[in-house]
């Protein structure tokens, strides 16, 4: 393809753009208009079919009482319907959830949660895991090996009881000899 190709500009105006959403808009509203009119049609219709008016007047005391005996079972069976269908409802969500979960792990493309480091016990952990069977309590410490202090104590040598005595009598050659005789004995 050549690199010259310019853009093809529009053939319509920006004025006749306007003027065609703005056309478009009005004819979106005016059939939604419609479409609401038409549903609150349907639903009258619907609902004088199944909901005739009550004609209570010239009705003696036991007729209405019967009248009332059988809207109070309407009722019954219309709750018991609507219970029925909310269950179903309940139930088809629970199973879409389910099976989204599925396919986000068959996909494998869902967020993992940042874990945050929590410092516990082996008594809390045993305790989590058994309930409240478990009393009895896990010691770490008890089983490690014990260091006594006392040994690397009377390893070091105590006669050095100042510094600067010990730093003269070493200097010059004196020092230096006392040192190889000190190596020399120690060697045989």
């Amino acid at each position: 393809m050549p690199e010259h190709v310019q853009e093809r500009k529009s053939k319509i105006s920006a004025s006749r753009k306007l003027m065609l959403k703005s056309l478009m808009v009005a004819k979106a509203k005016e059939e939604l208009e419609q479409e609401i009119l038409i549903k609150e049609g349907e639903k009258q219709k619907y609902l004088a079919e199944k909901a005739p008016p009550l004609n209570t007047s010239g009705l003696s005391l036991a007729q209405l009482q019967d009248l009332c005996r059988e809207l109070h079972s309407k009722i019954d069976v219309v709750d018991e319907e609507r219970y029925d269908i909310e269950a179903k409802v309940t139930l088809n969500t629970r199973e879409i959830k389910d099976l989204n979960i599925k396919v986000l792990d068959l996909r494998g493309k869902f967020k993992r949660p940042n874990l945050r480091r929590v410092r516990v016990s082996a008594d809390a952990i045993l305790r989590s895991l058994l309930g409240s069977k478990h009393k009895v309590s896990m010691d770490l410490r008890a089983n490690l090996k014990s260091v006594k202090k006392e040994d690397t104590e009377k390893k070091r040598p105590v006669e050095d009881s100042d510094w600067r005595k010990n730093v003269e009598a070493m200097s010059g050659m004196e020092g230096r000899k006392k040192m190889f005789d000190a190596a020399k004995g120690s060697v045989q």
